[in-house]
């Protein structure tokens, strides 16, 4: 399949971020007293737009519908964002303390990475673009924005989740709590020599198979003889799926017993050994196990919920138009 060159598309599409307007400063929002121009939505896409070329490489349609979407959410976040710096300027918020404590913010910064050396740090920001003026303001932004979704979302309520709450996400979600077959497994790794002598990585394996047959304890030669991160626990895998193998492997693994340990398996690029601790069938994993779990995904969607709610109740009481 030929594919259509993406270079041209791209920028292509980062010039009509800025066709509606005569110059990249245009206006695309205005928010109570403040603009969003259309080269603060493009600067938004053009970091994820490498991430999305990616997944749509011979799909140029689902590429550019992909882009609106991207440019759509980076701008809706960009109101949201201009409405929270209005509500806390409204608030009267602003104070020579706040602006003193971002100050100590930067300084720390400076400190911790930049070994004190404030050339050094303005020096890197001028290589990404960036002036000290451009950098405190956005560092100003990010922590009104923070502190202000905190004390409107977070703060002002506990998110208590209740019992009967989580048994009935667990009930609706049971497919997300399923467990495939399993087998608890310790594995020895005898990789085939750089030098490809044929039959060098076999002759080690049956010898080391000889000495797990005459009673040598398995997890002992898989610290002498395997090969790989997994040598130190004794060629311990822990629990594992069909998915964590290669199929010829995973065959042998659960064609065996609890206790059970496979014959050599040889494969081009290494021989395996491996023992069978204990097996576990297919089943969905028990509410005590996963309840946690799941409580911190209801609080999540709640807080969501809340944060979507209280964002809406300012767009209520603002000026918001779109060009």
């Amino acid at each position: 399949m030929k594919l259509f060159p993406f270079i041209p598309v791209v920028a292509l599409l980062a010039f009509n971020f800025v066709a509606r307007a005569e110059v990249v400063s245009g206006m695309s929002v205005v928010v109570n007293d403040d603009v969003i121009t259309y080269g603060e939505i493009a600067d938004r896409v053009a970091p994820r737009l490498d991430m999305v070329e990616r997944r749509f490489a011979n799909d140029r349609v689902g590429f550019e519908e992909e882009v609106a979407k991207v440019r759509s959410q980076q701008l809706e976040d960009l109101v949201d964002r201009k409405l929270i710096l209005h509500e806390f300027t409204a608030a009267g918020y602003v104070t020579n303390v706040l602006e003193s404590f971002i100050d100590d913010e930067i300084k720390k910064k400076i400190q911790s990475e930049y070994y004190g050396d404030r050339a050094r740090f303005i020096k890197t920001l001028h290589a990404q673009g960036m002036t000290y003026e451009m950098f405190r303001n956005q560092e100003r932004e990010n922590f009104i924005v923070n502190y202000m979704d905190y004390q409107n979302v977070d703060a002002p309520r506990k998110f208590l989740i209740s019992p009967l709450k989580i048994e009935e996400y667990y009930q609706d979600h049971q497919d997300a709590f399923k467990e495939q077959d399993q087998v608890k497994l310790r594995m020895i790794v005898i990789s085939q020599p750089d030098d490809g002598t044929p039959g060098q990585a076999r002759k080690i394996a049956d010898e080391v198979l000889a000495k797990i047959d005459s009673g040598v304890p398995f997890a002992e030669l898989a610290s002498l003889y395997s090969s790989g991160s997994h040598q130190g626990e004794g060629g311990e895998r822990g629990w594992v799926d069909r998915t964590y193998f290669k199929p010829e492997l995973a065959k042998v693994a659960f064609s065996l017993k609890a206790g059970q340990h496979s014959g050599v398996i040889e494969l081009p690029e290494a021989c395996y050994i491996m023992l069978v601790e204990d097996v576990r069938a297919a089943h969905i994993k028990p509410l005590a196990d996963v309840r946690t779990e799941i409580e911190r995904t209801l609080k999540g969607e709640e807080r969501s919920r809340l944060h979507r709610q209280w964002i809406e109740r300012l767009r209520k009481k603002s000026f918001v138009q779109y060009y």
